[in-house]
């Protein structure tokens, strides 16, 4: 446990890996908006071991916003966010890099630092905090993957804790920043329709499927690291998993929500490899940096069971994949059928049950679909479907989200030590003990054998754009 006693607003926000990927393609972006939206005024350090200078630093950053889509349509909030920006240079292995660090804090009393590098430097980077006391009274934000496995997850966790609270601690993972990952959970709890019928009584099965029509985007080195089931199930699929099953929280805020969710992860029952389904792309194993005799998985489907009282028996099917026929990602809750058949077309068998879609992306919508009778003296229908939302066109993008939530101190939308833990339980068994991948073609939906995963009666559904 550290010595942090952490209160108020950040009044320094570092970056290491400032001339990183991650840097170009999400910080520098969000820093911008934050600081056109006037909730960023603080002096913004970026540590690298890149043999830059300032002036470099500063055209990456100008460089990061212009390739955004808006590109830059306020010169004087990137005048702003230049001014503010200053660079260490230096070894992270080095306490000459630390000591810079410290003199370009000048003197702030409550730093965050964002740990924007591979998990395997953080042990080195929190030690060199640690050591020049920039640690004290300090926050600390950690860039997923958050371990690999249980045991190096154990691991992480650890050595972040030894030198921060865990409420010093941001585990950010940019999904949880998607308003529409936050409308799944106020969706959920502030309309009372749902509650009576959201339980193993009603709900037949539970889809989530997060497609993407590209495939490994020249990052084939990390991926042969990950995979599909460590990259994208295991945090962000089963985190909506969470949001979706868990029960209501006990009381109004976020360790109430977060307590909740964590009691979903213990009662996932942990996989075997009967459960999971694994597929490659035709054509990864030619990508730069992955192995000619590679076994990693670019599609991954999964059975899944929560065994509580609220959702004993229900599958929950999760897929997700590169190279996929589109880019969406959606859920799709399935209800049971009427009891009886009192008209001849309304059985299963004419199609799906009622059910609710929530279209994360790329169109977030969420839709109801019921059974209609058509007009005439016959007893018969067909489904169609009653949207109830759709996206706002002034979102904040996640990071700018989650970065502005970090510099205050509000830990809603980020993760907790436990249920990262509790959430590695449950995939951690066919991490190694699976079967081998299958190839795929790109455009597809990945592989027919995750046809296996779900009744003979029932179908995937694949998102419609």
């Amino acid at each position: 446990m550290g010595d942090n006693d952490v209160e108020g607003a950040a009044d320094a926000f570092v970056f290491f890996g400032a001339t990183g990927d991650l840097a170009h393609k999400m910080i520098f972006p969000a820093l911008y908006q934050m600081v056109k939206s006037g909730t960023l005024n603080i002096p913004v350090v970026g540590v690298a071991s890149s043999g830059w200078d300032l002036p470099q630093l500063r055209d990456r950053a100008r460089d990061s916003i212009e390739r955004t889509s808006e590109g830059i349509d306020d010169t004087d909030a990137l005048d702003r966010l230049l001014s503010l920006l200053v660079y260490v240079d230096g070894d992270y292995g080095e306490s000459s890099t630390f000591d810079a660090l410290r003199k370009a804090l000048s003197g702030a009393s409550r730093p965050i630092h964002y740990l924007a590098i591979p998990p395997s430097l953080f042990a080195r980077v929190i030690e060199g905090l640690k050591s020049a006391g920039l640690s004290k009274d300090a926050r600390v934000i950690v860039e997923k993957p958050f371990g690999h496995d249980l045991a190096s997850a154990q691991e992480l966790n650890r050595v972040v804790r030894s030198t921060f609270p865990e409420d010093a601690i941001f585990r950010i993972d940019h999904f949880l920043g998607k308003e529409e990952i936050m409308n799944l959970l106020y969706f959920r709890f502030a309309n009372s329709f749902l509650e009576p019928i959201w339980n193993r009584n009603y709900i037949s099965s539970v889809q989530i499927t997060m497609a993407e029509q590209f495939g490994v985007q020249g990052r084939g080195a990390f991926y042969e690291t990950a995979g599909c089931l460590r990259d994208v199930v295991q945090n962000h699929l089963l985190q909506v998993v969470a949001l979706l099953a868990m029960e209501p929280p006990a009381f109004q805020g976020d360790v109430a929500v977060k307590t909740a969710k964590f009691n979903v992860f213990k009662a996932m029952r942990p996989l075997v490899a009967s459960d999971v389904v694994r597929g490659q792309f035709t054509g990864y194993k030619d990508e730069a940096g992955v192995a000619k005799d590679s076994d990693v998985e670019t599609f991954c489907a999964l059975r899944l069971f929560i065994d509580s009282w609220r959702w004993a028996d229900v599958p929950w099917y999760v897929r997700s994949g590169k190279c996929l026929a589109e880019t969406a990602s959606e859920v799709l809750v399935e209800l049971k059928p009427p009891p009886q058949r009192l008209f001849d077309d309304s059985s299963p068998k004419d199609g799906r049950a009622n059910y609710l879609r929530f279209q994360i992306a790329p169109n977030p919508q969420i839709a109801l679909a019921a059974r209609v009778k058509h007009a005439g003296e016959e007893f018969i229908g067909d489904q169609r479907e009653l949207s109830l939302l759709n996206g706002q066109p002034s979102e904040r993008q996640p990071y700018e989200r989650l970065l502005g939530d970090a510099l205050v101190g509000d830990r809603a939308l980020f993760t907790r030590e436990d249920s990262v833990e509790a959430a590695w339980e449950v995939v951690d068994p066919v991490l190694a003990h699976h079967d081998s991948a299958h190839p795929y073609p790109p455009g597809s939906w990945g592989l027919m054998q995750a046809d296996s995963l779900i009744p003979p009666h029932s179908s995937w559904h694949n998102p419609v754009l």
